[in-house]
């Protein structure tokens, strides 16, 4: 097929992070009296909006709320980690440029709040590989993964057809919304178990983002 839109999730596929915010958020909600280990965070976590850990804290400890502040904090944490540690994922700038040079359209789509996607593009980067009109977060539609709204939004935005864009995630979440919207997606499988992306529905699998010009003909 001949896409109009390839939508890149940021997280664990442009950048790498999701090690690093995963191993933060664990140690928060354990310092907090929530024990979380690295692996419950990325199974109960990954690919969602923040809201998502308010909501799975409430939902385990009868009603249990965080503290005022938790979302500040936590990504103050993170933003530190992120200097120290933060790299863009292998092959990320090459395929951007790539498709700079092939005039392929494409945006990035996530969950994260806008200042966390721009921290984390700054970092390792890439902003300059992706203009302010071409970067989408769950705060625009007020919900984040696996709710379609966010890659629908952006498909509008950009003039796509959600039926000719492919979206690059690496999260069963995120495979479950670009389905949702009606699009072809692919699951990048370096951190989350390839059945699982494809239980969720993934049109297919990557290993490596060197493979994506291949999908797009």
């Amino acid at each position: 097929m001949s896409y109009e839109l390839v939508i890149f999730d940021n997280d664990g596929v442009l950048v790498d992070s999701e090690p690093l915010s995963n191993r933060v958020l664990a140690e928060y909600l354990t310092e907090l009296g929530y024990p979380t280990t690295v692996e419950d965070s990325y199974r109960d976590f990954m690919g969602s909006a923040a809201h998502r850990i308010h909501d799975v804290i409430a939902e385990r400890y009868d009603g249990a709320k965080l503290p005022d502040g938790f979302d500040e904090l936590f990504h103050a944490r993170v933003f530190a980690a992120f200097a120290e540690e933060l790299t863009a994922v292998h092959g990320a700038e090459t395929l951007l440029k790539e498709l700079r040079q092939r005039s392929v359209p494409y945006c990035l789509a996530s969950s994260a709040h806008h200042t966390w996607i721009r921290t984390a593009l700054d970092l390792t980067g890439l902003r300059g590989h992706l203009a302010e009109k071409r970067i989408f977060s769950a705060q625009d539609v007020g919900i984040g993964k696996p709710a379609p709204d966010l890659f629908l939004y952006a498909a509008r935005t950009l003039g796509a057809d959600p039926a000719r864009c492919l979206v690059l995630e690496d999260s069963v979440n995120g495979v479950l919304a670009a389905r949702a919207a009606g699009m072809d997606v692919y699951g990048y499988t370096a951190l989350t178990d390839p059945a699982k992306l494809l239980a969720a529905g993934a049109t297919g699998l990557i290993a490596d983002l060197a493979e994506v010009p291949a999908l797009l003909g």
